[in-house]
C-alpha cells in the first residue's frame, strides 16, 4: 500500500470522540484511520455502521463498506446436512460463558488465504473489555466439556443488530451450529438483523445477502 497517498487523501482521527458520515468512505470501504479502541469508540463506530479491521502492526483502520453482507432471521438456511445434527443436539450450545477462549481460539485457528491473524491482542483486549461492559458476546458450542466451536460480536439489543466478528470450529460444523443457535436465541430477544461485515461463501450458504450501506444503516437509525 502507498502509506503516504493513503494518508494524504484519508481522514485521520485523533482522541476526539467522532467519526466521519460513512457516505465518505472511499471505494474500498475505509472511512478513517487512527483513533483507539475505547469502549467509547467501538459503540460509536458500530451504531453508525462502522467496524475496525486492520494488521498487526498497521494503523487501526475504520471500515464502512458499500456493499453489507448481512442476514435477515427469517432468511436463515438450515441444510440437509445440519438438521440431523441439531435434531441430535450434537453440541452444547452456552452464551457469554466463555469469551476469552472464543475470541482467543478465533485469533489462533488458521484462515484460508490469510497469514497471520487481525486479532491481535491489542484487538483481543478491546473486545474483552466490550464484553465486561455487556456489549460484546459469545456463543459457544462444547463437545464433552470441551469448546469445540463458536463465535463473538456486539449486540445492538436497542437496534436489533447483532455486528458477528468472527467465529472458529474445531470440529466439523461446529461453528454454524453455534452460529444457528445464536440467530434463534437473539429472535427471541427481537433480533432484526445479523451484520456479517464482508461476503463470504460460507455465510451466503447460510442465507445471508449483500445490501447497500444506505439500507444497512437504516437499520441503524
Amino acid at each position: 500500500m502507498d502509506w503516504y497517498l493513503f494518508f494524504k487523501l484519508m481522514v485521520f482521527l485523533t482522541s476526539e470522540l467522532w467519526f466521519p458520515h460513512p457516505r465518505h468512505a472511499d471505494e474500498s470501504g475505509i472511512l478513517a484511520v487512527g483513533g483507539d479502541l475505547s469502549a467509547e469508540r467501538l459503540i460509536l463506530a458500530y451504531r453508525n455502521g462502522i467496524f475496525p479491521w486492520y494488521n498487526e502492526n498497521e494503523p487501526i483502520l475504520w471500515w464502512s463498506p458499500e456493499e453489507r453482507m448481512v442476514l435477515f432471521p427469517e432468511k436463515l438456511h438450515i441444510s440437509k446436512s445440519m438438521r440431523p445434527l441439531l435434531n441430535q443436539k450434537k453440541f452444547e450450545v452456552t452464551f457469554n460463558q466463555a469469551f476469552e477462549q472464543v475470541i482467543k481460539a478465533c485469533a489462533a485457528t488458521p484462515r484460508k488465504g490469510q497469514n497471520g491473524t487481525w486479532l491481535s491482542d491489542q484487538m483481543m483486549n478491546a473486545y474483552i473489555n466490550l464484553h465486561q461492559k455487556g456489549y460484546a458476546h459469545s456463543v459457544e458450542a462444547w463437545q464433552d466439556n470441551e469448546l469445540v466451536g463458536g463465535l463473538y460480536g456486539i449486540y445492538l439489543k436497542s437496534y436489533g443488530v447483532f455486528c458477528g466478528e468472527s467465529m472458529f470450529a474445531h470440529q466439523s460444523n461446529a461453528s454454524k451450529y453455534a452460529f444457528i443457535k445464536m440467530i434463534e436465541y437473539y429472535k427471541s430477544k427481537g433480533l432484526k438483523l445479523v451484520d456479517c461485515q464482508i461476503y463470504t461463501r460460507h455465510l451466503e450458504r447460510l442465507g445471508a445477502e449483500t445490501i447497500d450501506r444506505k439500507r444497512f444503516l437504516n437499520f441503524l437509525k
